[in-house]
């Protein structure tokens, strides 16, 4: 295909939540019952995930923001009443507060029966909660290219989708402590540079060859992209409690490639860094989220990471008007004001000397402008402090 066709910059957006018991406030390996109810309303868009307290929802694909809005939305709120309706809820956080992993059931899934055979505890021990978007870019090409340039705004996504403060009953002192778990898997992080499609292609063919992977769904980068589908894929962030926020970050994303796009239809580009440097900033923002320092490799200094986002807007700046995503592109500055998910848990423990707190904060906070009419929490055991 030609790579000066303008790509379509399609959107679709995935979510990982949590299955929430309202009385323990535990995990609830609870998935087949949501998904034999959710299969007759929500059809394909709701799927299973390796842990059977996860559940994922997806839209379709979306030509621009507004759609993807709104179907975002309907998703959520559709999962939020079927839990309800079966005596659940459902939690956005990178990461359950309270909850252990050793207590979760796997799905009895041969997808994930072989995933759990291969990587052993590593596996069992994922018990995380993500955001993926895809943006559509039809030639391959074209996709390795914008992926290489892409990476560079890797931390900054992850440091504006921080929250996941906390694991097994424990302050970890991070504020996105879900991009530490999964970590352990292989061939996961910020991908090398690569050359041309083919050097991507040579790669791949490569691992199948030597039994590494069976396809390149295997490859669980930071950015990919994707095997089946002519898309590039952001997984790095954590999943955000409000729908607004979520939003907010697919619009970026959907910017940031469609820049990158424009700067090539005009003969330019963007700098190229080496992987080292990114993952120096990524281990900043997974450590101090929005409220910490990221290096500027321009002028090698640290800078706030509020400045970063700054000149982040206005790179975008002459595209979103063309994608119609003003409005949720500048939502950023409301995340730096209120502080990300993480920032906004620690502020509620910090407040209430309990985690049971924070996840009663959660679920109030996923259910955030969806219309839903959301029980009020019942009565508590006290749990020890983090």
């Amino acid at each position: 295909m030609n790579t000066n066709t303008r790509p379509s910059f399609s959107l679709g957006i995935e979510e990982e939540f949590m299955i929430v018991d309202p009385k323990t406030r535990e995990l609830k390996s609870h998935i087949q019952g949501i998904i034999d109810a959710g299969n007759l309303l929500m059809k394909e868009t709701i799927k299973y995930e390796m842990h059977q307290s996860v559940v994922e929802v997806g839209t379709g694909i979306c030509s621009d923001i507004a759609q993807a809005r709104a179907e975002i939305f309907e998703r959520r709120r559709e999962l939020a009443q079927l839990a309800i309706s079966r005596g659940l809820r459902i939690g956005a956080s990178g990461t359950h507060p309270i909850s252990k992993w050793e207590d979760q059931e796997i799905t009895p899934n041969l997808r994930y029966k072989q995933v759990v055979e291969d990587m052993q505890m590593v596996a069992r021990a994922n018990l995380i909660f993500g955001l993926h978007v895809h943006v559509g870019i039809e030639s391959r090409q074209t996709t390795i290219e914008i992926m290489n340039e892409a990476r560079y705004f890797i931390p900054h996504l992850l440091a504006l989708s921080s929250n996941s403060p906390f694991w097994q009953g424990r302050r970890t002192g991070l504020k996105s402590y879900r991009s530490k778990v999964f970590d352990k898997f292989p061939r996961t992080n910020i991908p090398e540079y690569f050359d041309s499609y083919g050097e991507f292609e040579r790669f791949i063919a490569m691992l199948v060859k030597t039994n590494c992977i069976d396809d390149g769904k295997k490859i669980w980068w930071d950015i990919r992209l994707h095997p089946f589908f002519d898309t590039i894929e952001f997984r790095v962030c954590d999943i955000p409690m409000r729908v607004d926020e979520t939003i907010a970050l697919a619009a970026i994303i959907q910017a940031l490639v469609a820049k990158l796009w424009k700067l090539r239809e005009k003969n330019l580009g963007f700098r190229l860094y080496r992987r080292d440097l990114i993952m120096e900033n990524k281990w900043r923002a997974s450590r101090y989220g929005v409220e910490g320092k990221l290096i500027d490799f321009g002028t090698q200094e640290e800078v706030p990471f509020s400045h970063l986002v700054d000149e982040l807007l206005d790179f975008v700046d002459d595209v979103v008007d063309d994608l119609g995503s003003r409005k949720e592109v500048e939502y950023l500055r409301t995340i730096l004001e209120t502080g990300s998910g993480a920032d906004r848990q620690l502020a509620i423990y910090e407040q209430s000397n309990t985690l049971q707190k924070v996840v009663d904060y959660i679920i109030k906070e996923t259910h955030h402008g969806l219309g839903v009419d959301l029980p009020a929490p019942e009565p508590a055991s006290h749990l020890p402090a983090a």
